[in-house]
């Protein structure tokens, strides 16, 4: 699913238009005010409104975090899977029965229901076949509801669960808007990466109670207001680096559980550029069927970050 019912240059350019006035006009509770600090520049501006229209757009894709409906972990050997009450996982939408699944070991299978229209990256399916986890090279994507309901299975530690998304689901249809803090100058920081030995990891705690290993290549050094601070970095791919950060915005301002932060590759000389006005909203703030990496607590700063995406609050139906 790759549609958005956002289209993006519409979005920047009058996201443009807000965070100029917001650089002119707007003071932050426990900041200095607009006036006080370097002003960001038109260029500036219009960088950070198209990303944060890009950032709306990914979010609100078919495919994407506001699309869920959700996420229900394999734990017998057999389901039956359908919105039908009888349902042993019961989907928000979707065919009253949409099949079984089974799970053999570290395998999952899925037999669809007589009759009931499924796919399997993309072909239709009749009989039983195997469902690749997130983890493998090339994870198995079930299609239903022509094509605007889609299952996938993820692997958290020894755990497997589907994870289940729709166009409709109300979380993507009746979405919001996300607050921001002003585009601030100042909060796009130098910093500095250390390289770990090879092969380290750390501890990251998710949402859901699981606790994971993960890949843990350096640790990223900045300066504030004379004060020194750390982040381990995780594996952004591509080279890049991903924090995951916690500071004193969080339940004040920001969203409670902290926020990402991706860094583009270091430089050969370990040279990275921060730029907190790019600071998000993890999947867990938008929808609860999400399995979020938090902060690990080397990564809880005692400052406040008053940048980057601010908590995100529904619409009142």
């Amino acid at each position: 699913m790759t549609r958005s019912t956002t289209r993006a240059g519409t979005v920047a350019a009058a996201l443009s238009l807000a965070l100029a006035l917001s650089a002119c006009e707007r003071a932050t509770p426990g900041t200095a005010a607009a006036a006080d600090r370097p002003a960001a520049s038109q260029a500036m501006l219009t960088r950070e409104a198209d990303w944060r229209a890009e950032r709306r757009a990914r979010l609100l894709a078919e495919d994407g975090w506001t699309s869920l409906i959700g996420l229900h972990w394999v734990e017998l050997r057999a389901h039956y899977l359908g919105s039908d009450a009888t349902s042993g996982i019961r989907l928000a939408k979707g065919p009253p029965k949409l099949g079984l699944v089974q799970r053999d070991g570290e395998r999952i299978y899925f037999t669809p229901q007589r009759n009931v229209a499924v796919t399997l990256d993309g072909a239709p399916i009749k009989g039983r076949a195997e469902l690749r986890d997130d983890q493998a090279d090339a994870p198995s994507l079930l299609g239903f509801d022509d094509g605007k309901g889609a299952l996938t299975v993820i692997r958290r530690g020894p755990r497997k669960a589907l994870r289940v998304r729709h166009a409709d689901a109300a979380t993507r249809t009746g979405f919001g808007s996300i607050e921001y803090w002003p585009v601030d100058p100042g909060w796009l920081v130098d910093a500095r990466f250390r390289v770990h030995p090879a092969g380290r990891t750390i501890d990251i705690a998710s949402i859901t109670g699981g606790v994971e290993a993960m890949a843990n290549p350096g640790v990223v050094e900045f300066e504030r207001e004379g004060e020194t601070y750390r982040l381990e970095a995780l594996d952004g791919g591509e080279g890049g680096l991903f924090l995951i950060l916690a500071d004193r915005t969080n339940g004040h301002g920001s969203y409670g559980a902290g926020r990402y932060l991706d860094v583009a590759a270091p430089d050969a000389q370990g040279r990275v550029s921060l730029n907190f006005n790019r600071a998000y909203n993890p999947p867990c703030a938008f929808t609860a069927f999400a399995t979020c990496p938090l902060p690990p607590p080397e990564n809880r700063l005692d400052l406040a970050v008053t940048a980057g995406e601010m908590a995100y609050a529904a619409p009142v139906n």
